[in-house]
């Protein structure tokens, strides 16, 4: 299916572009043999726009396979992370959680691949270019939720909490938080608002998973292929758009409201699937973390 070309200037800059990078990856994780997640509307993302007219959607489109720094370690991270997270947000909501809230929501497809309860609702919070960029190919697709959607356009750097409950977010109901990807790109003051704000809402038996990235890293591994092939060829400085100030303790301010944390390394879960990226020397992806948090009941 084929929809409106959207030119540059909408959603393909900044953080905008680093989510049809995620997609691309998604597209690319879909089509192998040995697949983690299947996103079938992934590629649909990317060539909706004219500026990826040229990003590889399948493994054999992409030059040297899984040892492409781009397309085959970076997008298999994403490919990891993906599904990783869809398995937390299905445990979670099948533990009882019936509200969802994907904080920088992206071109996420989750209210339309997983097979979360009826009864739960799936709000998706971003800015409003992404928000109508992925309603217009959605609208395209035919695509339909198996699940209530409730998008909201909002800055995640501001107060958005006010707009969640309008929204019908239910503070005195558990939540399952995700934030993929989405710290990594915040400033401390914005990040310890985000978390608290979180908190706030949050009732006995919510739970919240994000990515962070631990310590300052050297100049040799900002130096990583990672980052100069993702700058080189697709124009996206991950290393700009990182929030470069020192980074709050966002677990620990977690743990001391109470919360419980599980943090994991991507490579933990390498190992657990067979599948993923591997440590290297000078690694862009040692310092990632992913945190499980728990709000317990009392």
């Amino acid at each position: 299916m084929a929809g409106t070309k959207h030119d540059s200037g909408t959603i393909e800059h900044g953080v905008g572009r680093t989510a049809l990078m995620v997609a691309a990856a998604r597209a690319i994780e879909t089509h192998r043999p040995d697949s983690l997640v299947q996103d079938g509307y992934a590629e649909y993302f990317v060539r909706a726009t004219r500026v990826c007219e040229d990003w590889p959607l399948r493994n054999e489109q992409v030059p040297g396979g899984d040892a492409d720094p781009l397309w085959g370690r970076l997008g298999r991270y994403f490919g990891l992370r993906t599904r990783v997270l869809d398995d937390f947000v299905l445990r979670a909501t099948r533990a009882g959680g019936r509200q969802v809230v994907l904080l920088g929501a992206g071109l996420d497809s989750r209210a339309f691949r997983l097979d979360l309860p009826e009864d739960c609702v799936l709000f998706e919070i971003d800015r409003e270019p992404v928000l109508h960029f992925k309603q217009d190919v959605l609208d395209t697709l035919g695509a339909t939720t198996k699940t209530r959607r409730v998008p909201i356009a909002g800055d995640l750097r501001g107060d958005w909490a006010a707009t969640l409950i309008d929204a019908g977010f239910d503070p005195a109901e558990p939540c399952v938080w995700l934030a993929e990807g989405l710290l990594l790109y915040l400033s401390a003051d914005a990040e310890r608002s985000l978390i608290h704000t979180v908190d706030s809402l949050s009732a006995e038996g919510s739970s919240l998973a994000f990515e962070v990235k631990l310590g300052v890293e050297r100049p040799e591994i900002r130096a990583n292929a990672v980052y100069t092939a993702a700058k080189q060829r697709i124009g996206v400085d991950l290393l700009t758009l990182f929030d470069r100030g020192s980074r709050p303790d966002s677990i620990g301010d977690l743990e001391r409201k109470g919360w419980t944390a599980d943090v994991k390394t991507p490579f933990d879960f390498t190992r657990e699937f067979g599948r993923g990226p591997r440590p290297e020397p000078d690694d862009a992806l040692a310092s990632n973390r992913w945190v499980f948090a728990g709000k317990p009941r009392q």
